[in-house]
């Protein structure tokens, strides 16, 4: 009998040693996390600080729900991103599917926001409440990127809860390898969005190569 289990109720280490993944320290192997070359246009930049000044002046206020979060901040660096536009296709909680191999099980789960290409993932975003730390999304978004239906090329992730933000790469073929970039997060001084826009639009170049 096939058991289903939950991608909200399994551990890293269970989703590791199912799947036989490997953390990746070497920055050599994700340097799209490191896409400081690309020059944002000023109206992105302005865009960009309108964004953290609207969220931290709801942060003031309550606490940011994950609606509020997809709305105030998601949206916002989907548009800058180009990813709106064709080829790429938006899709809002997908259900996903992953059977682990040689054992009777499924893990099952949503995904808030998944954007398509040629029906290649190309970003995997969590979003959670402000008051939760970002490492509580990144089970559930590793654990969807296995379900990547072309594994010969890398997937990539976005985790974020509002304010903070931290890109994952995973690589399924020779072997299942993954890792992070640094978290950025908009209570720092300056603005992290600009970095983060800037690999999110070189993501994008990548995809439509």
């Amino acid at each position: 009998m096939v058991s289903v289990i939950l991608a909200n109720q399994i551990s890293l280490d269970d989703v590791e040693t199912r799947f036989g993944l490997t953390f990746v320290r070497e920055p050599d192997f994700s340097p799209e996390f490191l896409a400081l070359d690309i020059v944002l246009p000023e109206s992105h930049l302005q865009a960009l600080d309108r964004v953290q000044a609207n969220f931290l002046t709801l942060l003031k206020r309550s606490i940011v729900l994950e609606n509020i979060v997809k709305m105030v901040v998601l949206a916002p660096l989907l548009d800058l991103a180009g990813f709106y536009e064709l080829p790429y296709r938006i899709e809002a909680e997908t259900s996903v599917e992953l059977v682990a191999e040689d054992r009777d099980e499924v893990i099952r789960g949503r995904i808030d926001v998944l954007v398509l290409n040629r029906q290649l993932w190309l970003l995997v975003i969590e979003s959670k409440r402000t008051s939760f730390d970002i490492t509580t999304a990144i089970l559930q978004a590793l654990t969807y990127m296995l379900g990547n239906p072309d594994p010969q090329h890398p997937s990539y992730g976005l985790v974020t809860n509002g304010h903070g933000f931290l890109f994952i790469k995973l690589v399924q073929q020779p072997t299942h390898q993954y890792a992070y970039s640094h978290v950025f997060s908009l209570v720092n001084r300056g603005n992290d969005l600009y970095t983060v826009l800037q690999i999110l639009k070189h993501l994008g170049s990548i995809i439509r190569a």
